[in-house]
C-alpha cells in the first residue's frame, strides 16, 4: 500500500498513471459515471481529504460521501488510510493518479500452442545505418547523436529507442521448435513508427520486414509522433523528440504474409524455410531507393506507449499422424 501524507492540507504528488485494457475498463468507467463522485476525483488531485470534509465540500451526508469514496476506492483511483482525528480514527482519502490511460489495443496473450520470444531492441546483430540516427536508453544518450558508430557501442544492448533514417538494423531469434512439432505461423510485433526531424506526424516512411533473409513486404507508417509524452517514455526525454509509435503485428503463413490481418504478401512459410538454421533472422530497415525514405523509430518496452520488446510469436502444433 503506498502511505499518504497525515496532513490533509499537504499536496500529494501526482505521477502515478493506470494503464487499462479496454476489457478491463468497466469499474473505472462505472466508478466515473456520475458528475458527483468525477468532482470528487478531481478534488482528491488537489490535496488528500478525510471523508467528513468531503461530504463539508460537496454538502452531502457523511454516508453518502463515505459511500461515492468507496466505489472511487473498488475501482482503484483513490487510496485511503485510517489515521488519528479529534474524535478517533478518521478515514483520510487521496489519489496519486495523474493519468488514466484505457488501452484498445490489447498486447497478444501466451497460448499453450504458442511460442513468444522477446528480444530487446538493442540486441541487434547487425546493422547498416544512415544519420539522422541514435539510441537511447532509459537513463541517457547511448555514444554521438547521428554518429552510426553509436551502434556499436556495448551498451546499445541497454537501448530502448533507436532509429535511422535509412538503412537496417537485424536480430536473430532462437529457433524454439521441437522436432515433434509443425510450425503454422510466425508473427513480429513491435511499437514503430517513422524518422522525421524532432517529430513530424505526417511524414510516411516505407518500412521492410526481411525474415530470413526473405523480402516479407512493405508498410508505410503515416508519420513521426511527438508532442505529447508517450506512457512509458522518460521525463527526461524532451516532448520535442519522437514520443511514440504504432503496434504493428506482422506474420507470415502457409498462404500468405499480413500485417495486423491485412494482406500484404504472397510470401509464406515454405519459403522462409525456418529449418534451415537454429535461429531466424529478423531485419527491419528502410530502402535507400523507397519510395517515401521517411527513416524509422523502434521502441522497447520501456519507452513509447506499448510494454514491449520486438516480439517472435511460433505457432506450433503436433503433427497429425497418417
Amino acid at each position: 500500500m503506498i502511505r499518504v501524507a497525515l496532513d490533509s492540507s499537504q499536496e500529494i504528488p501526482v505521477n502515478r498513471v493506470l494503464t487499462l485494457n479496454i476489457a478491463d475498463s468497466l469499474e473505472v468507467a462505472k466508478a466515473l459515471s456520475t458528475q458527483m463522485r468525477l468532482n470528487m476525483f478531481l478534488k482528491l488531485l488537489e490535496h488528500p481529504m478525510n471523508v467528513a470534509e468531503v461530504a463539508e465540500e460537496f454538502g452531502i451526508p457523511v454516508s453518502t460521501a463515505a459511500s461515492n469514496i468507496n466505489r472511487l476506492e473498488d475501482a482503484g483511483l483513490i487510496l485511503t488510510e485510517m489515521v488519528p482525528g479529534s474524535r478517533g480514527t478518521q478515514k483520510l482519502c487521496a489519489t496519486v493518479i495523474s493519468r488514466i490511460v484505457i488501452d484498445t489495443v490489447v498486447l497478444p496473450e501466451t497460448h499453450a500452442d504458442s511460442i513468444d520470444i522477446a528480444m530487446p531492441i538493442g540486441q541487434f546483430v547487425d546493422c547498416s545505418v544512415m544519420p539522422t540516427c541514435g539510441l537511447v536508453g532509459s537513463h541517457g544518450i547511448i555514444g554521438e547523436l547521428d554518429d552510426p558508430g553509436a551502434f556499436y557501442e556495448p551498451e546499445r544492448a541497454q537501448a530502448e529507442l533507436l532509429w535511422f533514417r535509412s538503412g537496417y538494423v537485424e536480430y536473430r531469434f532462437p529457433r524454439r521448435i521441437r522436432s515433434d512439432r509443425a510450425l503454422e505461423s510466425v508473427e513480429i510485433s513491435m511499437e514503430i513508427c517513422s524518422e522525421a526531424p524532432l517529430y513530424n506526424t505526417n511524414w510516411p516512411s516505407d518500412i521492410t520486414l526481411w525474415i530470413n533473409q526473405v523480402e516479407v513486404g512493405t508498410w508505410t507508417s503515416p508519420g513521426d509522433f511527438g508532442g505529447e509524452r508517450g506512457y512509458l517514455t522518460p521525463d527526461w526525454w524532451g516532448t520535442h523528440q519522437t514520443q511514440y509509435g504504432l503496434l504493428k503485428t506482422w506474420k507470415v503463413t502457409r498462404t500468405g504474409a499480413f500485417i495486423d490481418g491485412r494482406a500484404l504478401s504472397e510470401v509464406t512459410l515454405d519459403v522462409l524455410d525456418v529449418t534451415k538454421s537454429p535461429f531466424i533472422t529478423v531485419r527491419l530497415g528502410v530502402k535507400a531507393d523507397a519510395a517515401n525514405e521517411g527513416g524509422l523509430n523502434l521502441f522497447g518496452s520501456g519507452f513509447g506507449n506499448y510494454p514491449t520488446d520486438l516480439v517472435m510469436r511460433l505457432l506450433v502444433r503436433e503433427p497429425i499422424d497418417g
